[in-house]
């Protein structure tokens, strides 16, 4: 049931896979097996459009559908009594001038099932808002998500804006998206770089201390 759940959901069939979710749910199946799962699925869509296979349209859907099983998924993670321990803090965004937001939403997504506290503030962040977010949530960890070229400079500029803040020295600055490396990561001053949602959970638990 497990792989054909990813499959299902890497092929975008919506039907099958709420169905399949609340199945599984009546199953009395773990519901962070199933949001696992999810998260296994939309590595494939990720692949599928990195490979020319998928383009925008699917990807947008593919956002759209993880939504409506998180959605559906999220009740049982507290009503069956498993504890989702909020560990800490972390503001994310894309940055100015970019609005792609599945590679953010799916960061969302694993941050909150893994116990964080997400401040999510969308697509096109200006340099302030990221600024004030960091000031009004004294969050330690904050993630810089961007999918084009143009990116890399927002990118450095929000980060220098936090130096001229002086609240550079507190957060740690994790860097993601399609064209992201170690040396964009060091053009734009940031601490690291994340290849997929789980390295950004890693990276997270690593700098709070839970890991």
């Amino acid at each position: 049931m497990s792989e054909d759940f990813v499959n299902l959901l890497a092929d975008l069939k919506e039907d099958e896979v709420l169905k399949l979710v609340k199945q599984r749910l009546d199953a009395k199946e773990d519901p962070l097996k199933i949001l696992e799962d999810a998260r296994k699925g939309m590595e494939i869509v990720g692949k599928r459009f990195a490979g020319g296979e998928y383009f925008l349209p699917e990807l947008v859907f593919s956002g759209e559908l993880l939504a409506q099983v998180t959605n559906i998924v999220k009740p049982h993670l507290t009503g069956s009594g498993v504890q989702v321990k909020k560990i800490g803090k972390v503001v994310i965004g894309t940055v100015a001038g970019d609005i792609h937001d599945i590679g953010l939403n799916i960061v969302d997504f694993m941050l909150d099932v893994n116990g964080f506290e997400v401040t999510n503030l969308g697509v096109d962040v200006p340099v302030e808002k990221f600024v004030k977010a960091m000031k009004d949530t004294k969050a330690p960890v904050l993630g810089l998500s961007g999918f084009l070229t143009p990116a890399f400079d927002a990118m450095k500029e929000t980060v220098e804006a936090l130096e001229k803040a002086g609240l550079r020295k507190d957060i740690k600055i994790m860097i993601g998206g399609g064209q992201m490396d170690d040396e964009v990561r060091k053009y734009a001053k940031a601490d690291a770089f994340g290849k997929d949602a789980m390295a950004a959970v890693t990276l997270s638990q690593k700098w709070i201390g839970t890991k």
